[in-house]
């Protein structure tokens, strides 16, 4: 017989869900057990830029931003398309200051204000085209994690510096080198590092320590309520009991091919998260007949593929963010056409992939490349490279554009006058087909040297000319089982399977296919996993 755990609660996963549900759970009274699949802890949180998304949040108040409830709940409503419970809208908006004047009670993390960063779609009703909304957690030392700060995901590319201090914060230079070699002297951590950082030295202080390379198979189910799980752990099989409940936090299941194809609602071939985001979580839940919502949702995201690029031994790609925001740039489909707004924000970008020809039979802008001169190329980063003194050997290059697209297989004559009638329009800042650098987002990640549209509209002018391929990925999913205002997993009755929970990715998206604003996937996680933390320690299941 194997060994035997117990915990009041059980948390599975260490990204942002997971390790501020175990936190949550441990101030508000239960004893926690922490399990973490990979080798390393804080998930695919630990790749990303560590923002998140609170509306009406304490720092706006304190700033006097104007920002209320019911703005809230009107910009979720306006972007729903009936995807949205109006509950669970209520209890992020709710919730989410909530859990941040939470955070920085009970721990020493401290969040402030990317500066003017705008809501992905600030134009519709209750949007913030000024910002205040998307917050990031001040540097962290991760000195602090002792031994642990060697077993923290990041991307390979952690710097002492805050997203507000780059080019992707809306900041025009970074911080001088003097400042950041001061920095990296205190192991100072920021973005994703940072956030991790704060939230798992929270746990170590409450004497939470989570157990690495602990794969979560099936649930224990007694009476009707779940009681525990089955984890293996070094090859060993151990049941873990969870007196007051177990919390799913284990992200989503973008890493499973199978599942990918039978639930996203279209291609999806370059996930970003985690490559140990396969999926437990939610087949876990279906198991014991949880009712799954959300499951055709991920959050899209443009990428591009570097040759040779790794992470955790699998494909790491590059957010196509800045590539296709800054001017002098142009995505084209297989046609050789422009096809959307490339500056809009990535998560709606993912419908455009998503076009299906009826006749023809297939994805219309699949595969799509993006297209730039060579004053770009001398001037901005590609695929997260900078520039080098001659193209790499990846792009492809030709001196002119009908050349350039002969080279691609595409139809020469029909990009050059594609891009002939964006130069046309673009030197006068403008883009009739598309409306690009017309919302106030499309410029925030382009060059905000220049004034206006031209932080995003440049012409293509100058040869040789370039192109990479893009392809759609995924930051994660957003599907998962069905929850309540409080976390609690419901089955296809809509009643609460007692002792379950969920929170993150792991859960049915609560922003349906909305991608708010910057930290959009991170605040709703963070708001639930409390939320969910505390519904489990005080036994309400």
């Amino acid at each position: 017989m194997g060994k035997t755990y117990t915990h009041d609660v059980v948390v599975l996963g260490t990204g942002a869900a997971g390790l501020i549900t175990a936190v949550a759970a441990h101030e508000f009274g239960a004893s926690v057990g922490l399990y973490e699949k990979a080798d390393v802890v804080g998930g695919t949180t630990g790749l990303s830029g560590g923002i998140v998304w609170v509306p009406n949040n304490p720092q706006m108040q304190a700033a006097g931003l104007e920002d209320s409830r019911g703005d809230a709940l009107a910009y979720l409503s306006a972007l729903s398309h009936g995807y949205i419970q109006s509950d669970l809208a209520a209890a992020l908006v709710d919730g989410g200051p909530e859990m941040l004047t939470f955070l920085e009670e009970r721990t020493a993390m401290r969040f402030r204000m990317v500066p003017g960063y705008p809501d992905y779609h600030p134009e519709h009703a209750g949007g913030k085209p000024k910002g205040g909304r998307s917050l990031e957690v001040e540097l962290y030392s991760w000195d602090l994690l002792g031994d642990w700060k060697e077993k923290v995901s990041n991307n390979g590319r952690t710097v002492p510096v805050l997203l507000a201090e780059t080019p992707l914060g809306g900041a025009v230079e970074m911080p001088t080198p003097e400042v950041l070699a001061e920095r990296a002297k205190q192991n100072l951590k920021g973005m994703g590092a940072g956030l991790v950082g704060g939230l798992l030295h929270a746990c170590l202080e409450r004497g939470i320590a989570p157990v690495t390379g602990a794969r979560a198979g099936d649930l224990i189910v007694e009476d009707g309520r779940v009681v525990g799980v089955h984890i293996t752990v070094d090859g060993e099989s151990v049941e873990v009991r969870a007196k007051r409940g177990v919390v799913i936090a284990t992200g989503g299941f973008e890493w499973d091919t199978v599942m990918s194809r039978e639930f996203l609602r279209g291609p999806m071939t370059h996930p970003a998260g985690m490559p140990t985001n396969t999926g437990d979580g939610q087949r876990m839940a279906m198991e014991i007949g949880a009712s799954m919502g959300n499951m055709r949702e991920a959050w899209w995201v443009p990428v591009i593929q570097v040759p040779g690029s790794e992470l955790y031994g699998a494909q790491r790609p590059s957010l196509c963010l800045g590539e296709r925001t800054n001017p002098r740039s142009l995505m084209v489909n297989r046609t050789a056409r422009r096809f959307c707004n490339e500056a809009a924000n990535y998560n709606a970008l993912g419908g455009a992939f998503h076009q299906f020809d009826p006749v023809a039979f297939e994805y219309v802008n699949l595969p799509a490349w993006l297209i730039f001169d060579e004053v770009y190329r001398r001037q901005y980063p590609v695929g997260g490279l900078p520039p080098t003194p001659e193209a790499p050997s990846w792009f492809v290059s030709a001196p002119s554009v009908r050349e350039l697209g002969a080279r691609l297989g595409l139809d020469g004559s029909v990009l050059e006058a594609t891009v002939a009638r964006f130069n046309e329009h673009a030197v006068r800042g403008e883009d009739p087909d598309f409306h690009r650098g017309r919302s106030a987002y499309d410029g925030f990640n382009g060059d905000r040297r220049l004034d206006g549209p031209f932080a995003t509209l440049g012409p293509l002018d100058t040869g040789p000319f370039h192109a990479v391929q893009i392809h759609i990925g995924a930051l994660g999913t957003k599907g998962g089982p069905r929850t309540d205002t409080e976390g609690r997993v419901l089955d296809h009755h809509g009643r609460v399977i007692d002792g379950l929970f969920a929170a993150g990715n792991a859960m049915a998206g609560v922003t349906g296919m909305v991608y708010g604003g910057a930290g959009g996937t991170l605040g709703p996680a963070m708001t639930f996993g409390y939320l969910a933390g505390r519904a489990a320690a005080l036994g309400r299941s």
